[in-house]
């Protein structure tokens, strides 16, 4: 079985919600038979904590775990909103950790968004940048309260969080009551962070982008560069999550790589799967999502690695019952950069954004010159203390628990109640009038944040798209430097794949016609892929290969087959200069793919192609037992396996780019 590390968000409370819900990927996983590992933190943080030392007390936590399970694939990590972008974080700093990765709602690109849609975006345009945490955090004594936090998130939709979910709880208190405050008490949980971790925050991702513009340093000296991953990346995100809308959970990717040809030549494997609906709290722990798509992608995790280097969107459909349990059919579509920029409204409302870049870091100077020292003097650990007793969240909570003593009568009433009372009878003309009232207040309230929403964006960009203010952010507009197509041929690793595309053995002829296959199709079943991992991971001589050797021949023949496709098909003979091998390697190429009645005619005409190449007359009928099963080694897979080993380590070294 394959171990999973879950990250806590540390997003203004924690220990993340996955980890007290059953419908979550955590859930998923443990039902599934894997070992579970859940990092989570304390509510206070260590006395000079960076986000640095977060990071390396993760990448130790995961090396652990690999530890305990020396014979199990590297462990899956998955990361929940903050945790999202922290796990990338974790991988791009330690390559070697080259597990999947799973991030779910994870706000990467946070100036992202549609105009009318997103108005999140524009806080730090209009509510102060980076000196305000700075401001709160000195106030807290060096301490930055997370309820703050999670007080903008409830700000957000105001109808829901402050009335419509007490007025639910109310009007069917034996269905809800439990569930209430088990959440309830995990809501209220407000994490803190330090001075520095938060400022890392703000500054180098939501109002610095640097993280998707390849400025970020998590320390000095240490710049964080997202191509560096070597793990593959699922993302998750949702058209119904306004605090990560999918544009900034995916534009990410567009800003770092020129295109998927880039992602090809890193080796990399990118699968997005975007919901319609789901809120973003509904994403880690909602029960459909749950036995829907975090299922499937738990399934999947096991087969992901055998899908060749590229951009893919994961699409679930459902399909009819089988004795009494729904199956979906999952499917991986080969995509483009332009498919993800799509799903936003172009990038020019994005530009404004520079300006309170530069502004915010001109203010957190003075703030830092002029005003920090007189504030820290003025503050002691005992007002630290109470501005945090003190805050509108927590004075929330205690006047309704059981400190205040009002409550205690409200508490003695309950307990007859909940033994005298009679329920109305669901036809009572009253409660339909109860819940048009809820509905209408509801209504009021949206119509109020809708206002409110409105008023903001009108503000922003009245405020930071003048030209004086688009002139004065210019400087910090710069996205990162991206490769055009022909330097991409130019880099070292696609040299050196297109030198060894006459030489290796059955190991490589198999996968590169593997490859050509996928190519061809632009996309690939998981029933496809399934088989394709069971024969490279469990049948020899691709078993004895080992998981990093196996992973660098897929990245090297991905790499022939984008920019010599013909050559490579050309070349098959030479890989395969036995008449036995040929068969056999035809025989597992033609297994994979499945019955005949289900490939397309492109599909077809390759395989009719190989066999031309190779000499070999055509199969009739369909192949459904694997072939390499209980099957004799080919003859020249360990000579050209083990000649070719050096040379294909030396391609999978990417070349660091500004």
């Amino acid at each position: 079985m394959r171990p999973t590390s879950s990250s806590t968000p540390r997003a203004g409370h924690g220990p993340g919600i996955g980890g007290f819900k059953t419908d979550s990927q955590v859930g998923v996983a443990l039902r599934a038979g894997h070992p579970v590992y859940f990092v989570a933190f304390r509510a206070r943080p260590e006395p000079g904590q960076y986000l640095a030392y977060v990071t390396r007390a993760e990448a130790a936590f995961v090396r652990e775990v690999m530890r305990r399970h020396p014979a199990a694939p590297n462990p899956v990590i998955t990361g929940n909103c903050q945790g999202g972008w922290a796990t990338l974080l974790l991988a791009a700093m330690n390559p070697d950790l080259t597990g999947p990765i799973v991030v779910n709602g994870a706000p990467v690109a946070p100036r992202a968004g549609k105009v009318g849609e997103n108005p999140m975006r524009y806080n730090a345009g209009l509510l102060g940048g980076t000196w305000v945490p700075m401001f709160l955090s000195d106030l807290g004594g060096g301490i930055f309260d997370g309820a703050n936090l999670v007080m903008n998130f409830e700000a957000l939709n105001p109808g829901r969080t402050l009335f419509r979910k007490y007025t639910d709880l109310f009007r069917d208190i034996d269905k809800g009551d439990k569930s209430f405050l088990e959440f309830e008490k995990w809501w209220g949980g407000f994490f803190m962070l330090t001075e520095p971790e938060i400022r890392w925050i703000v500054e180098q991702l939501f109002v610095g982008n640097r993280l998707a513009k390849n400025e970020a340093r998590i320390e000095p000296g240490r710049p964080v560069d997202l191509k560096a991953i070597r793990a593959p990346i699922i993302v998750f995100a949702s058209h119904g999550d306004n605090i990560t809308p999918p544009q900034q959970a995916l534009n990410w990717i567009v800003e770092t790589y020129a295109d998927v040809q880039e992602i090809r030549i890193r080796g990399q494997r990118i699968v997005y799967m975007v919901h319609d609906q789901v809120g973003h709290l509904g994403i880690f722990v909602s029960s459909q999502i749950a036995r829907k798509e975090h299922a499937e992608v738990a399934s999947t995790l096991e087969t992901i690695e055998a899908l060749a280097p590229g951009l893919y969107e994961m699409r679930i459909e459902d399909i009819e019952e089988r004795d009494g349990k729904k199956i979906f059919t999952v499917s991986f579509a080969e995509h483009g950069m332009d498919d993800i920029r799509a799903l936003d409204d172009g990038h020019d409302d994005e530009r404004p954004f520079a300006a309170v870049a530069r502004t915010s870091e001109v203010q957190a100077q003075i703030y830092d010159a002029v005003v920090r020292p007189f504030v820290q003097a003025a503050v002691t650990e005992t007002t630290a203390e109470l501005s945090r007793a003190l805050h509108p969240k927590r004075v929330e909570r205690a006047l309704a628990s059981s400190r205040n003593p009002v409550m205690a009568q409200v508490a003695e009433v309950a307990e007859k109640l909940r033994d005298t009372r009679a329920k109305a009878s669901p036809d009572n003309p009253f409660l339909a009038a109860e819940q048009l009232w809820v509905d209408s207040v509801e209504q009021a309230i949206d119509l109020c944040r809708d206002t409110r929403d409105m008023m903001y964006e009108l503000a922003f960009y009245g405020l930071w798209a003048t030209p004086l203010a688009r002139a004065f952010g210019r400087t910090h507009e710069a996205h990162r430097t991206l490769k055009s197509t022909d330097e991409l041929r130019s880099l070292p690793e696609v040299a050196a794949a297109l030198h060894n595309i006459e030489r290796g053995g059955f190991a490589e002829a198999v996968i590169r016609m593997l490859v050509l296959l996928a190519e061809n199709r632009k996309g690939v079943r998981r029933d496809r892929l399934e088989r394709s991992s069971r024969v490279l991971t469990q049948d020899e001589p691709f078993k004895s290969l080992g998981a990093e050797h196996r992973a660098l021949i897929i990245h090297e023949q991905t790499l022939i087959v984008a920019y010599e496709p013909q050559r490579a098909i050309e070349a098959l003979p030479l890989l395969l200069p036995d008449a036995a091998d040929r068969e056999l390697a035809l025989r597992v190429v033609r297994y994979i793919p499945g019955n005949a009645d289900e490939m397309s005619p492109e599909t077809m005409q390759l395989l009719q192609r190989f066999h031309e190449v190779l000499g070999q007359p055509r199969f009739t009928g369909d192949i459904d037992h694997d072939p390499l099963d209980d099957t004799p080694q080919p003859q020249n897979t360990m000579a050209a396996g083990t000649s070719r080993a050096r040379t294909t380590r030396a391609a999978a070294t990417p070349e660091s780019e500004a």
